[in-house]
């Protein structure tokens, strides 16, 4: 087994990449030429952020016979060094994402890093050639989508969302008959992210630990004194690096609300919440209820409604008791309540389960069992199919609706934050009247800590 790149050999990588910063800016990378799959030919794809999603994405990637993990990628070495005896074959480790993108035998990233790299090192990637799978949301504030998908574009790139619940032929064939008007006409779609989560506690100030790159860690936000509660997975709850529960699991049921009522964008949104019960070193909400309307030509609205809960609740439409699939045992006591509800003039459809793939449907003022299903799908298979056939159609979760799905995130967290509703231009992708509500869509009040600058894409 190779050994994990030692710290004299990081610092002298450290001062080639900075010293070819210029290159990533300048966009020398797409010099060779589209790589051409033959039948036998696997695709090489990278996975950088390996602590904790990166795991199932190395876990997904080694069950396919047609990828080969050619690299590993994270600021921890310890980490690193686990995961790479994790891997079969001979996968190429870096701390610095600049330097494993100077490789051009790499095909594709797979991202699972903290949510403030999401968009930098995505965009990153489509300049150096490299197709991408980014894990939800792609990006930490709105702006951000908007240059990951022009980088897309102009780079002619491969970029699936990590919302992997589009590829369920379950929550496919369920979001295909509320389109087709199974439950007549549908007003509201309501999503629900009730996951018990437990104080965090309160964390001191202290050293760096060995093998933590934290200064990389840290990327495009501000770097902060080091405490265990804002690095691996705590880094959710805090405004710089993460978007609370409605950007980590919430998402998931925000993209599926918005699928289901086939609209993008919302007129008027609304966030109000707190973070109760615990007194810790959380700052975003545990307890959210937002509120999307959204204006349609015709004159009609539609509403989507999304709530998150953190502690002891009930479950709603059978969701978080088991599977939904009708003649199946259903059981009480579940923690977790995640999952969708449609309603319709005609009935109402949810879905979700332990594995999000499930719906069932309920008909009539005497809410009669109706249609159900079950399948899961492969997220991981989808993506590596479409680089290989470079069919963008083909993608469950293209980055163009990926994007709409974390701006719904972005809207409701600033809602939540600035303490009023917002009113929302589709068009222009601007709060009306409301400066300090697009500053904060763009992480004004956070800035971008050079050189790690989300580039403004055209």
């Amino acid at each position: 087994m190779e050994p994990v790149i030692t710290r004299r050999k990081f610092l002298e990588d450290a001062a080639k990449t900075t010293a070819g910063l210029g290159t990533l800016s300048g966009i020398t990378f797409l010099a060779h030429p589209e790589r051409v799959f033959g039948a036998n030919d696997r695709v090489r794809v990278a996975v950088c952020g390996l602590h904790g999603r990166g795991k199932d994405h190395i876990a997904a990637y080694s069950h396919l016979s047609d990828v080969e993990i050619a690299a590993l990628c994270d600021v921890d070495e310890n980490v690193l060094r686990a995961r790479r005896g994790e891997v079969s074959g001979s996968p190429q480790t870096y701390v610095d994402i600049r330097k494993l993108l100077e490789d051009k035998s790499i095909d594709a990233i797979s991202i699972a890093t903290p949510n403030h790299w999401h968009t930098l090192m995505a965009i990153w990637a489509c300049q150096a050639g490299k197709d991408v799978y980014i894990e939800k949301p792609c990006s930490h504030n709105l702006w951000e989508g908007r240059q990951l998908v022009r980088a897309a574009e102009k780079y002619n790139r491969i970029v699936q969302h990590g919302t992997q619940i589009r590829s369920a032929p379950g929550v496919q064939e369920a979001i295909k008959a509320i389109h087709e008007g199974g439950i007549g006409e549908v007003y509201l779609a309501r999503g629900l992210c009730y996951k018990w989560r437990d104080t965090i506690g309160h964390a001191p100030e202290e050293p760096v630990p060995a093998g933590v790159h934290y200064d990389l860690w840290s990327g495009p936000a501000p770097l902060k004194p080091f405490t265990r509660n804002r690095f691996h997975y705590n880094w959710h709850w805090f405004w710089e690096t993460g978007n609370g529960d409605l950007g980590n699991q919430g998402i998931h049921q925000v993209d599926v609300a918005r699928w289901g009522l086939g609209l993008k964008f919302p007129n008027r949104i609304s966030a109000v919440g707190g973070h109760f019960l615990f007194d810790d070193d959380q700052q975003t909400p545990n307890t959210l209820t937002c509120a999307f309307e959204f204006d349609l030509p015709n004159g009609k609205r539609k509403i989507m409604e999304f709530e998150v809960r953190n502690w002891i609740t009930n479950n709603e439409a059978g969701v978080g008791r088991g599977s939904l699939v009708a003649g199946k045992k259903r059981f009480f006591g579940h923690h977790n309540t995640i999952g969708n509800i449609f309603y319709g003039s005609n009935g109402y459809l949810a879905t979700g389960d332990e594995d999000a793939s499930s719906y069932e449907t309920w008909l009539g003022k005497e809410e009669k069992a109706g249609p159900h299903g079950h399948g899961g799908g492969d997220h991981f298979a989808n993506f590596i199919d479409c680089v290989r056939s470079r069919k963008k159609e083909d993608l469950n979760a293209p980055i163009e609706e990926g994007r709409i799905s974390a701006g719904l995130v972005h809207l409701a967290n600033a809602s939540y934050r600035l303490r009023r509703a917002l009113r929302f231009d589709p068009e222009t992708e601007q709060v009306i009247a409301d400066d300090e509500a697009n500053a904060l869509l763009r992480d004004a009040d956070r800035g971008y800590r050079p050189p790690f600058v989300v580039p403004e894409t055209t």
